[in-house]
């Protein structure tokens, strides 16, 4: 295992899948304690992995309290998330309601109860999993207007935090291989052919590439960068590339 210069203690949420878990492998690698927290269970975690639903906010509540007790976090990173497509016509405000609810509610949740120990030692790490499709993107009325919500905490929260010595940031992936785009667009499919069409560099991004830049932004390099949104999408969000 590759030692870091000091080891430190991360939160993730949505880690046993994804982004998450590349996460998750990635700092055990580093050296740091992972504590995850993630609906469904799974063998060979990198660390601890608490089994919630994270939609739940009365049982999320109750882990965080004893994780905040066992623990002491340098960090958390707010990856969890629900897409709930559907067309403008077909929006249910329950759908839309839930959507909400399961990105930002443990983000909140998660930030107030690691924030005072975080203050106490005046160091600490806070990064928002945001998306690509804030920008604009079709069936994503609920789930563009919960990462644009995490967008807009990320700098509220940066600004209330910033003589704290805690960082807060934003990473907004593009289309990446997890298994569940890939199972959603398989290859050769219409759905892989509308993604990459909107990719500069003409492929998907990989987990661990996602997973590296937030790494980053956990790291003691990032100290001086807060409030920002880092887009890690081959520059999908800048626009079309013209060949």
């Amino acid at each position: 295992m590759k030692a870091s210069s000091m080891s430190r203690t991360f939160l993730i949420t949505g880690a046993s899948k994804g982004i998450g878990l590349a996460l998750s492998h990635r700092l055990a690698r580093d050296g740091h304690r992972v504590v995850g927290m993630a609906r469904s269970p799974m063998d060979h975690f990198p660390g601890d992995l608490v089994c919630v639903d994270l939609g739940d906010a009365t049982a999320t509540a109750e882990a965080i309290e004893t994780l905040t007790r066992r623990f002491d976090f340098d960090g958390v990173v707010n990856n969890v998330g629900l897409v709930g497509p559907q067309r403008l016509g077909q929006v249910a405000l329950e759908t839309l309601d839930e959507v909400l609810r399961v990105n930002l509610h443990p983000a909140v949740q998660t930030v107030q109860a690691l924030m005072p120990s975080m203050t106490a030692r005046q160091w600490g790490r806070i990064v928002n999993i945001s998306s690509l499709t804030v920008l604009g993107s079709v069936e994503r009325t609920a789930y563009a207007a919960a990462k644009a919500a995490l967008i807009s905490f990320t700098r509220n929260w940066a600004l209330e935090l910033a003589r704290t010595g805690i960082t807060v940031n934003a990473v907004a992936p593009g289309p990446t291989e997890t298994g569940l785009f890939r199972s959603n667009n398989p290859p050769g499919s219409e759905g892989e052919a509308r993604y990459l069409s909107g990719v500069p560099m003409a492929r998907f991004g990989t987990p661990d590439e996602i997973a590296a830049s937030i790494a980053f932004l956990l790291s003691e390099d990032a100290g001086f960068i807060t409030g920002q949104t880092l887009h890690v999408d081959g520059g999908a969000s800048i626009g079309k590339a013209a060949f």
